[in-house]
């Protein structure tokens, strides 16, 4: 199979301490890089891999992805995350939601976002005897990570949430929609019940498009980044039981 992308890797440390391999790979065909870090924890071989999508305000290293990385990794899962389309090592602008809203205009920017995962993962692939999949990723985490997942029919797990149809869904609304219809694995979704961004109506409209037969939604009361502590611990569990299901002995 002809390579279609070309890989930097680097040594460095997420902003807690611990030692990622750092990368900018080239894909053929298109004009930006993608970047990101790579969390290993070479302790399993075939060992899990869990995605990780960050929110719009973030990069990379977006609370809680290092500390999820680090907790996984004690079980032998390794971690993936890359920044988003304008974000960390590939800012533009201001980055963050003022830049993306700019890279919401372009029709092509969730497939674009998705081709960047998928040359990711493939090149953690080329490294690393990767085992099963699991993803991680809140708000631009799942606008991005639904249609990723979509094509990625070997996920054993996945968390996903605070995203609707509505209100600041609903440019991308049709497009999320038919992807989670694709979606099979178990899902755990986090919803915030006075989200400013996404009302409760569109969060439910997308949590019933999941196809999963394994899926439930974990509704807390706050705004949109208010998630609370004891669901993120909720997540590790949940990824990391599933995915134990498929390591081998």
């Amino acid at each position: 199979m002809t390579r279609v992308f070309d890989i930097e890797w680097w040594p460095a440390n997420d902003p807690t301490g611990r030692s990622v391999r750092e990368f900018r790979l080239a894909r053929s065909g298109s004009e930006r890089p993608v970047t990101g870090a790579l969390w290993s924890s070479g302790a399993v071989p075939r060992g899990p891999l869990v995605l990780f999508g960050h929110g719009a305000s973030g990069d990379r290293y977006q609370a809680p992805i290092c500390h999820l990385a680090a907790r996984l990794g004690r079980t032998g899962c390794s971690a993936l995350a890359i920044d988003g389309p304008v974000h960390g090592l590939r800012q533009v602008g201001p980055g963050g939601r003022a830049a993306l809203g700019e890279e919401m205009r372009r029709r092509t920017f969730i497939d674009d976002m998705v081709e960047d995962w998928l040359a990711a993962l493939a090149a953690v692939r080329e490294e690393s005897d990767v085992g099963d999949i699991g993803y991680f990723g809140l708000s631009m985490g799942s606008i991005f990570g639904i249609p990723t997942l979509a094509g990625l029919p070997e996920t054993k797990a996945a968390v996903l949430g605070l995203l609707g149809t509505t209100r600041a869904g609903r440019p991308f609304a049709e497009r999320v929609r038919a992807d989670a219809a694709r979606i099979r694995c178990p899902v755990l979704f986090l919803m915030q019940l006075e989200d400013e961004l996404f009302p409760r109506d569109g969060y439910l409209e997308l949590f019933d498009a999941i196809a999963s037969a394994d899926k439930r939604m974990h509704a807390n009361p706050g705004l949109h980044p208010q998630v609370p502590g004891e669901e993120i611990d909720f997540a590790f569990d949940f990824l990391s039981r599933h995915l134990e299901q498929g390591a081998p002995p």
